[in-house]
């Protein structure tokens, strides 16, 4: 299970690189169950960022994101995506690579595909 927290500021949580090693995509993981994966995190793509080396993405879990400030394209889908838009992914719907020039800053949840959060 993710451990309880009681409001605190998430700005007491640093920014770490993100999978990939992209000095440009970083996360703030604010809660995260270690044994099921099941996370609440931060991400941000800092001016520049672009995640074509990792390619397509799919996930075995559902992912909900909120975009918080900022845009990025999805470049498969030549389609740009800006703050106050949302997303549900099931498990195994490609998204991304992404690119922006702005920066992007996201509140994402993810849990099991069996599960909720």
């Amino acid at each position: 299970m993710k451990p309880e927290f009681e409001f605190f500021p998430v700005t007491d949580v640093p920014f770490t690189v993100c999978a990939g090693d992209d000095p440009l995509i970083t996360e703030r993981i604010l809660s995260l169950d270690p044994e099921t994966g099941v996370a609440t995190r931060i991400l941000r793509y800092a001016p520049g960022a672009d995640s074509t080396p990792l390619g397509v993405q799919r996930h075995d879990f559902w992912e909900e994101v909120y975009i918080l400030e900022g845009s990025f394209v999805d470049i498969t889908l030549d389609r740009t995506f800006a703050a106050g838009e949302y997303a549900c992914r099931p498990p195994g719907m490609p998204h991304g690579p992404w690119r922006t020039d702005e920066g992007v800053l996201t509140f994402e949840v993810r849990y099991p595909a069996g599960g909720r959060p």
